[in-house]
C-alpha cells in the first residue's frame, strides 16, 4: 500500500487502484473515477487495494459495493469510515472529518449531503447515479 500512496501523492492523481497486478491512476475530482469504474469495469475494484485523497460517502459506498479489499485515504469522512467498516473493507486514513466540505469551502460536499443518514449501499448508489446523471449537460 505503501507505493500505491506515494503514487498517489507524487503523479498529481486523485485516485490509485491496484487490481490484479496492475496499477491505474485517475485524475478525476469527486467520485466521477470510481463511479465509471464500478459501472463499466466492475470487476476492477473486485479485491483491488485503492489510494484515494479524499474519501467521501459516496466513493465509500462505491468502494465497498465493488468489493475493493484494502484502502488508504488522506481524509475521510465519519459517514464514510462507518461505511466502508459496516462493509469489512480494511483500510487507513490520515484524517477523520465529520463531513467532506465542497469545492467553494462554504458548506458540506453535496454528494454528501444527498446521501445524508441512508446506510443501505444500494440506495446510496441510486443516489449517487442521479447526482452524475445531474451533472451532465
Amino acid at each position: 500500500m505503501n507505493r500505491l500512496v506515494e503514487l498517489l501523492h507524487d503523479s498529481g492523481a486523485t485516485l490509485v487502484v491496484e487490481s490484479r497486478g496492475e496499477v491505474m491512476t485517475f485524475t478525476c475530482r469527486g467520485v466521477k473515477d470510481l463511479f465509471e469504474l464500478y459501472t463499466n469495469h466492475r470487476e476492477l475494484l473486485q479485491g483491488a487495494r485503492v489510494a484515494d485523497k479524499v474519501t467521501g460517502a459516496g466513493a465509500a459506498a462505491l468502494m465497498a459495493l465493488g468489493g475493493v479489499a484494502e484502502y488508504h485515504t488522506d481524509v475521510i469522512s465519519e459517514k464514510a469510515l462507518s461505511l466502508l467498516d459496516r462493509a469489512g473493507v480494511a483500510g487507513m486514513a490520515e484524517k477523520v472529518v465529520p463531513y467532506i466540505i465542497n469545492r467553494a469551502g462554504t458548506g458540506q460536499c453535496p454528494l454528501e449531503s444527498l446521501i445524508g443518514d441512508i446506510d443501505n449501499l444500494e440506495e446510496i448508489y441510486d443516489v449517487i447515479v442521479g447526482f452524475m446523471d445531474s451533472l451532465r449537460p
